[in-house]
């Protein structure tokens, strides 16, 4: 037992309710609502981020671990959405390289044409990122391409193209984020869903949230409000005028999550066109391979969407196409479905064909809405974003910074397996209490992480560190549900909670995270 540290929660609350006028109030904590708040933050302006659940919940924490120009739609012929998409993919590998890396990416070749055919667009691919591009791409013979993916099927296999991208964990830079607002003088608090919009002569001027853990709801304003809500963002637009009609035609992508020996080496494969005519990847990320993506439109947004059977069968079935052995249903470690927030275009366009740019929009009371776009882009987002707000506001004029600005614990030293997330905040994670007991033999994590993540990096509960904080939850669900009992002790331990409270978090837990197997 250690002593009990002071909750910093209440000293949150407090700043984020003192009486004053926010610069900024920011709406959602996933990629776009942090990128939007660090931007506003770093440029001097008062800013407040409020966060229904827990940061990167929602789609934000369920991407393809990529950061990326988007090879797809440079075969949409959507020019200037990749230009900007590797241009800050550049960025975001020189501003945070503890959480991304460059990857290589293997298109194998089965017919005559496909290597000539994907290597002369990869060369575009390559021109678009200019300076900021990390390696050309180049062609592979049979032979290479084997050595880098040795489950690749062989039969038929003619060579490929290998092109690189970015890699980075989703969840852990919206935690990077988080730091960095602080660090910049920014107030966020998750768990406090807003509740209301606060309206003076027709303008919104600010909004009320409801503080989950005392059920208090609190009143804040704002010179500008930004709804950065994702896929939610209709129903904060509904708040001001509940006849508006809604933008997002949401999209669900699946991912399937297996052990690393169905692709071991060093690269990444690149399915240019599956049968649905989507891209699909499999990716080694955390000594496993996400596998995926999917797009089937829905009709409602979920806080937790599932995936279909369909889903998952068609993953599997298409990397069974190009990988020996190849997974079955019984070798998913995990199963997770993210929502993307695609802004409505015209009648019978398909969700796969809509365009990944970012919206602002800006309703008559003044509300600012952000959506669209991808975690690639959030810097930009963010800078569009704070630009619109403060032209609004009448607020001072500022440059923006975040294009060379280091984030939080940022460094080139390379840390071993899972520390290097956490960058030069390691070291003294690593000088807590059970930083040598892992949370559970099948996970790479260790108890001084679960206490870390309540004192410095606002979890709240044991889906917060074993989905977020840690990435148990999309590694091994099974694992996860079976470290959830001394997960909730540790929080226990660190923010004074009893026993019943304890019990209640295991059950809540392992409820959601039976979601993630399949059946």
């Amino acid at each position: 037992m250690t002593t009990i540290q002071p909750d910093p929660r209440a000293a949150t609350v407090q700043a984020a309710t003192a009486p004053q006028t926010w610069d900024l109030l920011v709406i959602g904590g996933g990629a776009s609502g942090l990128g939007t708040a660090l931007e506003a933050a770093t440029r001097g302006y008062r800013t407040l981020l409020l966060e229904a659940h827990d940061y990167a919940k929602g789609t934000s924490s369920r991407s393809t671990k990529l950061v990326h120009g988007g090879v797809r739609y440079l075969a949409q012929g959507n020019v200037s959405l990749v230009r900007e998409a590797l241009h800050e993919r550049g960025l975001l590998k020189q501003n945070a390289p503890h959480l991304v890396h460059d990857l290589g990416f293997l298109i194998a070749a089965y017919k005559w044409w496909a290597a000539p055919f994907y290597g002369i667009g990869l060369k575009l691919y390559d021109l678009l990122a200019g300076r900021l591009n990390l390696k050309a791409s180049r062609y592979v013979n049979a032979t290479q391409a084997l050595h880098r993916t040795p489950t690749l099927k062989r039969q038929g296999l003619k060579g490929g193209i290998l092109y690189f991208d970015g890699q980075f964990d989703d969840a852990r830079l919206a935690i990077t984020l988080l730091r960095s607002l602080h660090n910049h003088g920014g107030v966020a608090l998750n768990h406090a869903p807003v509740v209301g919009l606060i309206k003076e002569n027709g303008r919104v001027v600010g909004a009320r949230f409801q503080d989950t853990e005392t059920s208090q709801v609190h009143e804040v304003r704002a010179r500008a409000v930004v709804n950065a809500t994702g896929v939610f963002v209709d129903d904060i637009r509904r708040m001001e005028n509940s006849s508006v009609k809604p933008m997002l035609s949401p999209s669900q992508g699946v991912h399937v999550v297996v052990d690393r020996h169905f692709l071991p080496g060093d690269s990444a494969i690149m399915v240019p066109r599956t049968d649905d005519g989507r891209v699909l990847f499999a990716v080694p990320w955390h000594d496993h391979v996400v596998i995926g993506t999917t797009d089937t439109p829905v009709p409602d947004t979920s806080l937790e969407p599932r995936a279909l059977n369909e889903e998952v069968d068609f993953i599997l079935r298409t990397a069974a196409q190009y990988l020996t052995p190849a997974p079955t249903r019984a070798d998913v470690r995990s199963v997770y479905a993210g929502l993307r927030p695609l802004v409505k275009a015209a009648e019978g366009t398909d969700t796969k064909s809509l365009s990944r740019d970012h919206v602002i929009r800006i309703s008559d009371g003044g509300l600012i809405t952000l959506t669209g776009g991808k975690w690639t882009t959030y810097r930009r987002m963010g800078e569009d974003t704070v630009n619109r707000a403060a032209a609004q506001a009448g607020l001072p004029t500022r440059l923006s910074l975040t294009a060379g600005l280091k984030l939080h614990g940022a460094t080139t030293q390379s840390l071993p397996d899972h520390w290097q997330v956490y960058g030069t905040d390691a070291e003294r994670i690593q000088a807590l209490p059970g930083a040598q007991t892992p949370l559970h033999p099948a996970l790479p994590y260790t108890e001084a992480e679960v206490r870390w993540a309540a004192r410095h990096e606002q979890a709240r509960t044991v889906e917060d560190v074993l989905s977020r904080r840690l990435r148990a939850l999309l590694l091994h669900a099974r694992a996860s549900i079976e470290a959830a009992p001394r997960t909730a002790a540790l929080l226990a331990d660190e923010l004074g909670r009893d026993q019943a409270w304890q019990d209640a978090q295991v059950r809540e837990y392992t409820a959601l995270a039976e979601g993630y197997l399949l059946n």
